[in-house]
């Protein structure tokens, strides 16, 4: 999409969609779109007998990354549409990690002219919903979820798959680009800061310096022989909504991967700040053994990926917040310049 905004779906637009998922008894008497939800559009269908449910809608119009065309034997490639989402959901439900159930999917694009689904509206904490709001309302409720998320974790993490890539891709037999994690993650630092550089006057300053610091630390991993975890890649507090029994429930699962469980840690450590020590060492499952130098080459690949990305969204036009996109990226590339500074780089 290169428009400024996105046209909100209108209660005309979805009430087939929700009538083929819900049954006729019950009509669509209004719909909210949700906050979130760069790479699909989410709204709440409010029923006239008080229930809700959410749709999500894949079509380019709700897609504000602009990503054209999209190769999902690329692990980390742009992820989205209803068949990776299926898949994940697939996946979560068959090892017992609570997602939104799947009540509807409509691939022919039957009731929308795009690929759509109709999910269960996992709500919790009054005001709430997800972990993020959660935890600032109620940071002592957040907290007792916050504990079940790291045995969740634990259940996720210790899932493996048969070779690294998309669920989607892999669960059906797929291979995917890439012969090892650390050299994907080192390919998509080296690129991203490519990228970044042509952007950003500061990177560019220290392009040299950066590129030979992925290098070194890229030198530093050695090879891995063990299986791979199944990972969300993605996982942040506002990926994580709270059931009215205060269980955590994830979102946003397209991107499910079996990849390191090193490359979802220090995505945690990034959007948990202080809490995620709880994630890391949870009190009910054992302590994930993690490499120090995977960790130590993931998270600056993560902080280049989070100083780029978001400038390459703001070139679109699309993003409804510009001023937050960029502070996200002034803050990551703050955080990599202080890995470059850091003697330790830990």
């Amino acid at each position: 999409m290169t428009g400024a905004t996105r046209r909100a779906l209108t209660t005309a637009d979805l009430a087939p969609l929700t009538r083929a998922a819900l049954g006729p008894a019950r009509s669509l008497a209004g719909v909210t779109r949700l906050r979130g939800g760069s790479k699909k559009g989410v709204y709440r269908l409010a029923l006239d007998d008080g229930t809700t449910a959410v749709a999500y809608v894949w079509s380019p119009d709700e897609d504000l990354w602009d990503a054209g065309p999209i190769d999902h034997r690329d692990p980390l490639a742009h992820a989205t549409g209803l068949d990776l989402f299926t898949a994940c959901h697939d996946r979560l439900a068959a090892v017992g990690v609570r997602t939104p159930r799947l009540l509807y999917a409509d691939p022919a694009h039957t009731h929308l002219p795009a690929d759509a689904a109709v999910v269960e509206d996992v709500r919790g904490h009054p005001g709430g919903g997800d972990l993020e709001v959660l935890l600032e309302r109620d940071p002592a409720t957040g907290a007792r979820v916050l504990d079940r998320l790291g045995d969740l974790l634990g259940v996720l993490h210790g899932t493996t798959g048969p070779r690294l890539g998309k669920v989607g891709l892999v669960d059906k037999g797929g291979v995917s680009y890439g012969s090892s994690c650390e050299r994907i993650i080192t390919d998509r630092a080296l690129h991203d800061l490519a990228d970044l550089v042509v952007r950003q006057p500061r990177a560019a300053a220290l392009h040299s310096e950066l590129a030979a610091l992925v290098r070194h630390l890229a030198a530093e991993v050695r090879p891995r022989t063990g299986p791979l975890s199944l990972i969300h890649g993605e996982l942040g507090p506002d990926h994580v909504l709270v059931t009215p029994d205060g269980e955590p429930a994830l979102i946003d699962i397209e991107g499910l991967l079996y990849f390191d469980a090193e490359w979802e840690h220090v995505f945690l450590r990034q959007r948990f700040g202080t809490l995620y020590e709880g994630l890391r060492t949870p009190r009910h499952t054992p302590a994930p053994d993690l490499d120090p130098n995977r960790l130590h080459l993931y998270r600056l690949a993560m902080h280049l990926s989070l100083a780029t990305g978001p400038l390459r969204l703001l070139d679109v036009g699309a993003f409804p917040d510009p001023v937050f996109m960029r502070g996200i990226a002034e803050h990551s590339l703050e955080q990599v310049i202080s890995l470059l500074m850091s003697p330790a780089r830990s």
